[in-house]
């Protein structure tokens, strides 16, 4: 094992920053990451036994103790529980003789929960192996668990044909509408890169700014006002950084783009990096999408062999480079500090700003990230030139956007619209059939009612969308989706802050109370009172939205709560559960609780 590891160490020349690829080898080797070989880490990236266990237990796909030959990852989503996933569940269970969140007898297979995969528009959907399976049933089910039996890998079993299929043959990228901007087919990206090198920096900047497009990750930040930071902050190295941890339940354009066009995401980061004086840059692929991850590499390999990538570039002084890091199963990596904090090896721990990452980021150095679908467009409006960008949208919201569409509709899928769009239309657009509630931009975004909002428009002046676009239709029950959400946002906790650790178990006990018909308007109170809190207090973004789910349709949809709380009868409040207060004290007596 010794010998193994130190070969591993030696691939990622002994970097400690390289800590979760590291790790990922070892696991990918050996099935799981044991205490000898976190010792034998430690003592060979001269850190603690404690530092590695520190990131090898913050991410959901790493393993310390023996995880089965085949690790299968079902997606616990509001989507998929809309579209069979308990019966998907059960079937998993029967056929690997397993339950969730253990290992069968003989080792062969560990079936585990996991949040969104990237995959709405086609759930149910499960990892096998790295490996994606999509609209699932429980024959479907039975089928993949036979070939698996009998000795057939999951990526046979999904692409039988192998590379001359491609991704397509896994997964559908459902692209229902496309536009000016995105997903163009025969583009000269040599063409285009070297029309940019002959514009100052400081021109490229302008062109994106005059565009005026802004960050498609959720935020919104001006994207030409970023990169003119980076250009101005001081650095013996300058980072671009590409955010394609695209962890938003609900959004999966991203995962689209990098699969139908990835030369437009490099190119991308390319132009940024001229624009600001990097030399080097990372694609930060979530764990999710590690079925790309081969595609994007024989895609940088083109590119290096097309002369656009490495030193001299296209013949010029400029000099850079993209490597991929893969992450390893953590929505708080979405967070710009947090991710951060994980291509240097750490848990995605979010930082507090400022200072901000274009001033420090990774390594201490200024760092400009930009979101997967802000890189392509940003590599069509120096194709096409900031005027032709910002010519379509409103004034304040210009250009195209990618929304990633699912739920109750005809035709879930990708749709590249232009800001200015009303929700009906969208509505329309997509097949969707007596809708009654729309979450714009995930769980961390807004719920809102079809009735009385139709006519508000997507822009960042009214409906702000990073991109998802979930539709509920009448018969569906808004407050167990609330519950859904409240404990997605539970579990993806950091843990770092007291107000998001502790306020969204307490906010995920309320909407349970809710449900239960054991809530008072005292609760109610309380849950927007502690909501604000957290909105005020919170270390990042996840703590600052998470209670959304609960606010936004405590206020587009009264009604639902008010016909679930009860009043108090007696000096008991409803909540108090008196039969489980006596069962535990009765436990209590009998000495089986301490």
């Amino acid at each position: 094992m010794h010998t193994e590891l130190q070969f591993v160490l030696g691939l990622y020349d002994w970097d400690r920053t390289r800590l979760i690829d590291i790790l990922r080898d070892i696991q990918q080797r050996q099935g799981h990451v044991s205490p000898e070989a976190v010792a034998a880490l430690a003592e060979g990236l001269n850190l603690s036994p404690r530092d590695v266990r520190e990131t090898l237990t913050f991410y959901h796909f790493f393993h310390d103790r023996p995880s089965g030959r085949h690790k299968i990852y079902l997606a616990d989503t509001v989507i998929a529980r809309m579209n069979g996933y308990e019966e998907v569940r059960t079937a998993l269970e029967q056929e690997t003789g397993c339950a969730f969140g253990g290992v069968d007898e003989t080792g062969s297979f560990a079936l585990y929960d996991t949040a969104c995969i990237g995959l709405s528009d086609q759930e149910p959907a499960m990892l096998v192996d790295e490996v994606v399976f999509t609209n699932l049933t429980p024959k479907k089910v039975r089928d993949v668990i036979t070939w698996l039996r009998q000795g057939t890998s999951a990526a046979e079993i999904a692409n039988p044909d192998g590379e001359t299929a491609g991704i397509e043959a896994m997964v559908a990228d459902n692209i229902r509408q496309k536009g000016s901007v995105f997903f163009q087919s025969g583009r000269n990206y040599r063409a285009i890169l070297e029309n940019c090198l002959k514009q100052l920096p400081d021109e490229v900047i302008e062109t994106v700014t005059l565009s005026g497009i802004r960050g498609r990750g959720g935020a919104g930040f001006p994207t030409g006002m970023k990169w003119r930071l980076g250009r101005d902050a001081e650095g013996r190295e300058k980072y671009v950084i590409c955010n394609a941890d695209e962890g938003e339940p609900g959004t999966f354009k991203d995962r689209v783009l990098l699969s139908h066009s990835p030369g437009d995401v490099l190119l991308g980061m390319i132009i940024a990096a001229y624009a600001i004086g990097a030399r080097n840059g990372i694609l930060y692929l979530r764990a999710e999408y590690g079925y790309l991850k081969d595609l994007l590499e024989r895609r940088l390999q083109e590119f290096h062999r097309e002369g656009m990538l490495g030193d001299s570039i296209l013949g010029t002084d400029f000099c850079f480079n993209i490597r991929i890091q893969m992450g390893a199963g953590a929505y708080i990596c979405g967070d710009e500090t947090a991710l951060i904090e994980s291509c240097e090896g750490k848990r995605g721990t979010p930082r507090v700003k400022p200072p901000y990452p274009i001033q420090q980021g990774y390594l201490g150095m200024p760092t400009c990230v930009n979101n997967v679908e802000t890189f392509a467009a940003a590599s069509r409006i120096l194709e096409q030139g900031g005027e032709w960008f910002s010519a379509m949208g409103t004034d304040e919201s210009t250009g195209t956007r990618l929304l990633s569409v699912s739920g109750d509709c005809e035709r879930p899928g990708i749709y590249e619209i232009e800001w200015g769009i009303t929700l009906n239309d969208v509505l329309d657009l997509v097949g969707a059939r007596n809708p009654k509630a729309v979450q714009v931009s995930g769980p961390s975004g807004e719920c809102v009612s079809v009735a009385k909002e139709g006519g508000r428009r997507l822009c960042y002046g009214d409906l702000s969308c990073n991109g998802s676009f979930m539709i509920f239709d009448q018969s569906r029950n808004l407050l167990d989706i609330v519950e859904q959400f409240m404990h997605f946002f539970v579990e993806e906790s950091c843990g770092i802050c007291t107000p998001c650790r502790a306020g969204g178990v307490d906010l995920y006990h309320k909407i349970k109370l809710v449900n239960a018909g054991r809530a008072t308007r005292k609760d109610l109170d309380e849950i927007i009172g502690w909501g604000d809190l957290m909105r005020n207090t919170s270390r990042c973004g996840l703590g600052t939205t998470a209670a959304r789910p609960l606010l936004t349709t405590l206020e587009k949809f009264p009604d639902l709560y008010r016909q679930k709380i009860v009043e108090p009868e007696g000096p008991l409040l409803p909540s108090f559960d008196e039969d489980a207060a006596l069962q535990e004290d009765g436990r209590f007596v009998a000495g089986e609780v301490k």
